[in-house]
């Protein structure tokens, strides 16, 4: 009896044990819950897009001169294709020297423009101006001596190109007078005239070279007087330092020759047109604007010629004799490589004065000041105000 009840004491402990080892496995093998999901992760916001740099050109003449003026605005269009939406361009047209030109400045850096060209001398004392109230903006002077911290000049070499012109007039001339329409005598123009001559000269030792000024940079009726007057006084081919066609449409009407300056100017005057000294600016216009975009932009001064690319002589005549176009490009490898230096003595002004003796080479300081006609330009320069 006593064993019967152990026995089912023993049963009753057993089946509690067990019903507990099951609950207690059950537990352990219940599936943990699953994690929270993490948190989507934010996409890193878009960098602010670089801001573009804008630059301004002032233009003394309109862009359609086919010279001075356009060959800056199609430099202005070659930056603007090659720094794509890195840059901003602009330009305003036809801008006076003096007064004028600084309200035009100060509109530029009120549009927020950080780089700004003024293409003409005269602009130099306003630029000065703008540029000590504008600090953070960007002064580039064309053909100017002064600069600031902030301000700085560039020029090119346009004596290159009219020595080359000179030498192309001295194979061709029938007369051996040779003219120039020049705009306002200062040192770049009388420069110009001066190395005209020079070139002529060293294929052609008779040339004499007869000027009319006219006191504008563009000014079409005058430049056309002045072109009649140098033809009706016997000069059969023509330069100018002034901005327009107007002189080699001129010669092409009076059945003379000429050339086109700072751009080609092939199409005004077809058969008059001998070749065109060019002046391409956009070399230095890219180097400025890199310098402002990498922020490595230093004041200081340009002088760019045909070693840099800056000037050339282009469209040459059919007609040229080829002896003419072999010296031609023997000038402009010489200029490039710098074994041919223009301005190397003996050089003589037209009242026999000696003014670089033999084998003495100008420097850029002589070239800057020039104010006298070499031997066979005839008359004397103007007085009056430097422009």
């Amino acid at each position: 009896m006593i064993d019967t009840k152990k026995r089912a004491l023993l049963q009753a402990t057993a089946l509690v044990a067990a019903v507990a080892g099951l609950s207690a496995c059950s537990k352990q093998e219940a599936p943990a819950p699953a994690p929270a999901p993490a948190p989507a992760a934010q996409a890193p916001a878009p960098a602010p897009a670089p801001q573009k740099l804008k630059v301004a050109f002032a233009y003394v003449g309109p862009v359609g001169d086919g010279g001075w003026t356009y060959a800056h605005d199609r430099a202005r269009q070659e930056v603007q294709k090659e720094f794509g939406d890195r840059i901003e361009t602009s330009y305003v047209e036809k801008v006076p020297e003096g007064a004028d030109a600084e309200r035009v400045l100060r509109d530029m850096v009120a549009q927020g423009n950080k780089l700004i060209f003024g293409t003409t001398f005269g602009y130099m004392e306003p630029m000065l101006k703008v540029a000590a109230d504008n600090k953070d903006v960007k002064f580039e002077h064309a053909t100017g001596y002064k600069t600031a911290e902030n301000m700085r000049t560039y020029d090119s070499r346009t004596y290159e190109g009219a020595y080359m012109a000179g030498v192309i007039a001295g194979s061709m001339t029938k007369t051996n007078t040779l003219g120039v329409v020049g705009s306002i005598p200062i040192p770049e123009v009388i420069r110009n005239i001066n190395s005209f001559t020079l070139g002529a000269q060293s294929v052609n030792p008779k040339i004499k070279t007869k000027v009319v000024w006219v006191g504008d940079w563009f000014n079409p009726p005058k430049e056309t007087e002045a072109a009649t007057a140098l033809i009706n006084g016997g000069a059969d081919i023509l330069m100018q330092n002034t901005d327009s066609s107007a002189v080699l449409q001129t010669a092409e009407k009076m059945g003379k020759r000429a050339f086109g300056w700072d751009s080609d100017m092939s199409a005004y005057g077809p058969k008059a047109h001998l070749g065109s000294a060019v002046i391409n600016w956009a070399p230095y216009y890219k180097k400025a604007i890199n310098d402002v975009l990498n922020n490595t932009w230093t004041t200081g001064q340009s002088w760019w010629g045909v070693k840099e690319g800056a000037i050339d002589f282009v469209s040459v005549a059919a007609d040229v004799p080829e002896a003419a176009k072999k010296k031609l490009d023997e000038v402009k490898a010489g200029l490039k490589d710098g074994s041919l230096v223009i301005w190397k003595g003996p050089i003589l002004d037209n009242t026999g004065k000696q003014i670089l003796a033999k084998d003495a080479v100008a420097d850029d300081k002589f070239l800057g000041g020039i104010n006298f006609y070499v031997k066979g330009v005839e008359g004397k320069v103007p007085g009056g105000e430097k422009k």
